[in-house]
């Protein structure tokens, strides 16, 4: 997630690649650079005005991105606690009008459209109700808080023909659109697994987050907050941390395992949800309270090569894709991608002839080097490749293609289908995970079932 343009990885540092080889040849890596595009300049009759809608950790890291963009001006922030209005005009300046209705933003004629960074069981509600009030909207992932609410959502969009863009930076990343570029290309050759995997090991990586000191029903409308939640009664904690419950949030699926698949689906040209998953998981190392696990692994079946995401928040490891196929691998990391290739080939006399009489054996191993042994000196180098570039949890790439999207009225890539299909994967993984069974996608039905 990202933090005001610092990945997290970053901003908790402020507070074994893959080995191309096979036999005797190395792999040679180059280091191009991957660069952005700058934005363009945006003429004053273009500028686009936009309300925001949830002003926490991520919604004043997006707020403070979306107005250092061309021609974007924020006119309007909405909060239920009164600290992020303070917040909120501290970022975009002491004339920022604040309020605790987002209605009052639906309503305004000057609002061309809307970001909303609200916690998961608020995502179907502001969505639907803004693009019915005619606002595009820009959407902090996962699109939905339920299968059921997905498809609320995509059907709202499909009759308004509003523009919803959902919250995953990777599809607006540099690097995942070369690693696109690249398994299109068909370097990995037949693709025969998917990894995915991220990890950490601390309390606020595992949404241990401290609940602002004020915080009150006097400076937090805490009923309106519990939406159509059943009753509880104020819990500072709940707020703060509300992606640790089940009916709240979609625990570490909907904050960590939609930007892997999301990506995954961007760099594959894939726009389905699974057919099936299997999860396994438990909280293991947070045992706070919380009911969504702190350690989930799933596997995909997407009816192609299979898919196996994996995420802990209770040992830190690099996040990291692994595209695997008969070519080789390509790595993508936050900032890189490495390409490592194989042949494919036999780079040895089979180890089954150990099996054979000497005569034979011997006899086979020699007309195997004959037949594939190169001239001294004319061994074959495997060719890799790395690239590097900006950060794919950059916020301002992904911002901008939503506001340039409000302009020119030009789709976007992850829209409500795309959402809906990537958010479907992590219901599905939690859904798993509380059966304990393998589940499917009943696109009939419209359900997740075992």
């Amino acid at each position: 997630m990202g933090r005001r343009g610092l990945s997290r990885r970053a901003f908790m540092a402020r507070g074994a690649g893959v080995a191309g080889a096979l036999g005797a040849a190395r792999t040679l890596l180059s280091d191009d650079r991957l660069e952005a595009a700058p934005y363009s300049a945006v003429a004053p009759s273009d500028r686009v005005r936009f309300g925001i809608v949830g002003v926490g950790m991520q919604g004043s890291g997006l707020l403070a991105s979306a107005i250092q963009l061309p021609g974007v001006e924020c006119v309007a922030a909405c909060d239920l606690y009164d600290g992020r209005h303070a917040l909120a005009r501290e970022i975009a300046g002491p004339e920022l009008r604040t309020t605790r209705r987002y209605q009052e933003l639906l309503d305004d004629k000057g609002v061309d459209c809307l970001v909303a960074a609200v916690p998961d069981h608020w995502h179907k509600r502001i969505v639907v109700e803004a693009v019915r009030a005619g606002k595009d909207v820009y959407c902090e992932k996962p699109m939905s808080h339920s299968a059921a609410d997905g498809l609320a959502m995509v059907a709202a969009a499909k009759q308004t023909g509003r523009i919803v863009q959902v919250g995953s930076q990777r599809v607006s990343s540099v690097l995942c659109t070369k690693a696109k570029e690249l398994i299109a290309r068909g370097v990995v050759g037949d693709l025969t697994l998917v990894e995915g995997s991220l990890g950490r090991n601390d309390p606020t990586g595992a949404w241990q987050y401290p609940p602002p000191p004020d915080l009150s029903p006097q400076t937090l409308d805490w009923d309106t907050w519990q939406n159509d939640v059943p009753r509880r009664p104020f819990d500072g904690k709940i707020f703060a941390r509300w992606r640790c419950w089940r009916e709240y949030g979609t625990g570490v699926a909907g904050d960590l395992l939609v930007h892997l698949v999301s990506g995954m689906m961007y760099m594959l040209g894939w726009s389905e949800p699974p057919r099936r998953a299997m999860a396994l998981g438990g909280i293991l190392r947070f045992p706070d309270g919380r009911n969504m696990p702190d350690v989930h692994t799933t596997l995909f079946d997407y009816g192609k090569a299979p898919v196996y995401l994996r995420l802990n928040l209770g040992c830190e490891t690099p996040e990291v894709y692994r595209f695997q196929g008969s070519k080789g691998i390509l790595e993508i990391t936050e900032r890189g991608i490495n390409y490592s290739p194989q042949t494919g080939e036999d780079s040895a006399p089979s180890y089954y002839a150990f099996g054979f009489p000497r005569e034979m054996r011997e006899a086979y191993f020699k007309k195997w080097h004959e037949e594939h042994d190169p001239p001294p000196g004319k061994e074959p180098l495997l060719e890799g490749y790395s690239y590097r570039g900006p950060s794919w949890d950059d916020l301002g790439p992904h911002l901008f293609t939503f506001f340039d999207a409000v302009r020119s009225r030009k789709p976007v890539i992850e829209d409500a289908v795309f959402g809906h299909h990537a958010a479907l994967a992590c219901h599905m993984a939690n859904e798993s995970y509380f059966r304990q069974a393998a589940v499917t996608w009943d696109a009939a039905s419209g359900r997740i079932v075992g």
